[in-house]
């Protein structure tokens, strides 16, 4: 008995100790949970690889705050979006990091976008901390180790010295999450050699980009609404109450830059795609005021329940390369009237980035009534 004891105390040691925190983990072990349109365990290029397309690989029971992700991986030339996840509170809220094979060369060859509610948000977060360049090596292995410490990352591939990208800002609360791989529907991946390191201490040796602060006049707060159908807003010109009673609303504060991200309050489903979001102007006489504003991605502005603006910024909405990405790149001249005026803004998704940004000139006279 004692002998026995000893044997299955031996085996149940060795096996807590098979995968200790960063070592490999094969593909094929049973602490991966894999889903995806595509997704086998294979020979590919002279080692087992797991071949994924539109899905995910999510390690078991593994958690990350701080700390290093490794792994190889290998593709072709065609349009594709793959890479890693981590810090994952459940299928919809993550931050994920991605190669895009058919931009090698470019400015957003590979990107970090934080995941709300099932959304990803390129389209808010682009340019300089989010995106870099990099060349990639065509079906053969390269190797990628993403480096997070707090609020920042940065990423190398196959350079282990200089990092590809720096991550100035990630969106998320710091809180400990799963790890794993996620590969988009356009093309396959292989993964190979995953492995992932915590650690309270992590040096990085990039460089933050500086973050650009909102200008002056930023709206910084907006009361957002309950998610609505968009079509329920086709040919409404006039706002009446049958549209606005049963709405409920939010508070949500803007990020430094002026973004207000929308998809940190609500998912968007076929049904429910849009909110408002609204703030209060005060003037002290009757007035026109510019407002400069950018949204993602399509927006119809009602000012004191009139209609006076409908716009459409959505990826390839102007032509095959337009990205949709959000910036005040749009003017609104606001009829404003003594006292207390409502602007509510309509907000419809489909992907890339939910958001709403926007900037009154500077004047005399009127006052942002934040909520």
């Amino acid at each position: 008995m004692q002998k026995y004891a000893l044997l299955s105390m031996a085996v149940f040691l060795c096996a807590s100790t098979l995968w200790a925190d960063g070592d490999v983990v094969p593909f094929g072990s049973q602490r991966w949970q894999i889903d995806g349109r595509e997704a086998r365990v294979e020979q590919h290029l002279g080692r087992e690889s797991l071949y994924l397309k539109g899905g995910s690989a999510v390690l078991n029971g593994s958690t990350l705050t701080n700390g290093i992700i490794e792994f190889d991986i290998t593709f072709g030339k065609e349009r594709g979006f793959m890479g890693a996840f981590w810090r994952k509170q459940d299928d919809r809220n993550y931050e994920y990091f991605y190669l895009r094979p058919h931009q090698s060369g470019q400015p957003d060859a590979c990107q970090y976008t934080p995941t709300f509610n099932g959304l990803t948000a390129w389209q808010l977060y682009h340019g300089e901390g989010y995106g870099a360049a990099i060349d990639f090596t065509f079906d053969q292995w390269m190797h990628v180790k993403i480096v997070i410490s707090g609020r920042q990352g940065e990423v190398y591939v196959e350079d282990m010295t200089t990092p590809a990208l720096f991550i100035s800002d990630m969106k998320h609360e710091l809180a400990g999450g799963e790890v794993g791989v996620l590969a988009g529907n356009f093309s396959p991946a292989w993964y190979s050699n995953f492995s992932y390191q915590n650690l309270d201490n992590v040096a990085l040796t990039g460089k933050a980009a500086a973050i650009e602060p909102a200008p002056q006049g930023s709206i910084m707060r907006w009361q957002v609404s309950s998610t609505l159908s968009e079509k329920s807003l086709a040919g409404v010109t006039d706002l009446g109450r049958s549209k606005t009673d049963s709405l409920s609303w939010q508070k949500l504060d803007c990020e430094p830059t002026g973004v207000a991200n929308l998809s940190r309050l609500h998912r968007i489903t076929q049904e429910r795609n849009t909110v408002f979001a609204k703030i209060i102007i005060e003037s002290n006489q009757k007035q026109i005021r510019k407002l400069s504003f950018g949204y993602s991605d399509r927006v119809k502005a009602y000012i004191n329940g009139k209609l006076v603006y409908a716009g459409d910024n959505g990826y390839r909405s102007r032509d095959f390369r337009y990205l949709g990405t959000i910036g005040l790149f749009d003017e609104l001249y606001l009829p404003l009237k003594k006292g207390q005026n409502q602007v509510w803004l309509a907000v419809s998704e489909t992907f890339g980035g939910w958001g709403i940004k926007a900037k009154l000139a500077d004047g005399n006279g009127v006052e942002v009534v934040l909520p």
